[in-house]
């Protein structure tokens, strides 16, 4: 749980953002509006070369949709983070990100030029400016989160987005079980449809998360996430 909150902020429609979360600190998301979509990476602040893993997260813990219990992994089998709350029926981890080309074709050019605040921008390109920051580029992009966004798939195999799942005030919250480096966007799902170019904000809630027991919900989910737990405290064993 979300033992408290010290800080308070709002990523704006197609904005982005990173930052590096503590290990034991909580972030909650809120999609006040509904409908929103919530790109997210991990990295190894310590070792940028190690960073979020999709198939591994989904292949361990038997799951495509991610939700409350499941432990967010890296490609060194270590737990990012823990998804310890969540009001919605779940997340998407496999469709990636729009692109410029897509998103134009979607929903019309627009640029920060001529448009300002009312611009286009997609994920790809939101998550590379953050990338530059700390010396990482298109080579350094792995698949996504998408939190906020529930992907099905139909009697054929085709995979759609479930709006009817989009509800005002849904919230997931995370608690960092390692120091990571943050990236987020709140650009459009690459599967949304939606007619005109789906603009809405996230809100963030940063705090200190309460210590891990070993009755603790996450960690006792599947007996992978007992040995991703293990891996993180030999990791950090001696700090």
């Amino acid at each position: 749980m979300l033992e408290s909150i010290e800080y308070t902020t709002e990523i704006s429609p197609g904005g982005h953002w990173s930052l590096r979360m503590a290990r034991g600190t909580c972030l909650r998301l809120t999609d006040r509006q509904g409908g929103a979509n919530m790109g997210m990476l991990f990295y190894n602040p310590e070792n940028l070369l190690e960073r979020y893993n999709a198939p591994d997260t989904l292949k361990c813990q038997h799951t495509f949709r991610l939700t409350r219990g499941h432990c967010l992994y890296s490609d060194m089998g270590r737990i990012f983070a823990s998804i310890i709350e969540d009001t919605t029926s779940g997340h998407d981890t496999v469709s990636g990100n729009t692109s410029a080309a897509l998103t134009e074709k979607r929903w019309g050019q627009r640029n920060y030029q001529k448009d300002r605040n009312a611009w286009h921008q997609n994920g790809q390109d939101a998550f590379l400016v953050e990338l530059e920051k700390y010396g990482l580029g298109l080579k350094d992009l792995a698949s996504n989160l998408n939190l906020f966004s529930l992907v099905r798939t139909d009697e054929e195999g085709r995979m759609q987005l479930a709006q009817e799942t989009w509800q005002p005030g849904a919230q997931v919250t995370l608690r960092f079980e390692m120091d990571t480096l943050v990236l987020l966007h709140t650009c459009p799902h690459p599967l949304d449809t939606r007619e005109s170019y789906p603009a809405r904000p996230v809100k963030l809630e940063l705090g200190l998360a309460e210590p891990v027991r070993e009755d603790d919900y996450n960690r006792n989910f599947r007996p992978e996430n007992q040995r991703g737990f293990q891996n993180n405290a030999l990791y950090y064993l001696g700090r």
